[in-house]
């Protein structure tokens, strides 16, 4: 194996995922058409607690991948953690502006420059649950016709805010099931 702080970087997921918003998912049964929008907020903060509980765990475990290119169970929470802030910036763009397009996030390349498998998990847990608790605050003041405004993703992906909530809550649900 690799230095402990030189990782072998997991193959690019360049999937995309945006089937997700009308159909189950066959790896971790989520099926986004049976939630109510209003909903993802309280079940992201259900998620995020699940996230706690599972960051309070063996700190070796924690670290050990199931394969070498299979991130740890403390990287899918890092990543967790980074999906949420990244989704707050990016549902404030579209509550806020216009058709907003967002920049490219590679999360392949954040996972590495972070050295997600070195973090802190006490840490880890409590970004978690602040920034996931903060997008589901914001996800809770989503009313009417704001859940119709678009946004527009680097590759051309168009979301309106409702489809944009059931895509991302696909997300800390998926690698739960990817840590189970």
């Amino acid at each position: 194996m690799s230095a402990p702080d030189q990782l072998p970087a997991p193959p690019p997921d360049d999937k995309d995922w945006t089937w997700v918003v009308g159909e189950r998912c066959p790896e971790c049964g989520f099926d986004a058409t049976a939630i109510a929008r209003e909903a993802v907020g309280q079940l992201l903060r259900e998620t995020a607690t699940e996230w706690q509980r599972i960051l309070r765990g063996d700190s070796r475990a924690l670290r050990r991948r199931p394969t070498p290119t299979t991130w740890s169970p403390l990287e899918y929470a890092c990543h967790v953690r980074d999906v949420c802030r990244i989704y707050l910036e990016r549902l404030d763009l579209m509550l806020t502006v216009d058709g907003p397009h967002y920049a490219n996030w590679d999360q392949d390349a954040t996972a590495i420059a972070d050295r997600y498998h070195l973090a802190d998990p006490a840490e880890v847990s409590a970004e978690l649950v602040s920034v996931a608790g903060a997008l589901a605050d914001r996800f809770d003041t989503v009313t009417g016709d704001q859940w119709d405004r678009t946004g527009y993703r680097s590759d051309g992906a168009t979301f309106t805010v409702d489809s944009f909530a059931r895509y991302f809550i696909h997300d800390p649900v998926h690698h739960l099931y990817d840590v189970g």
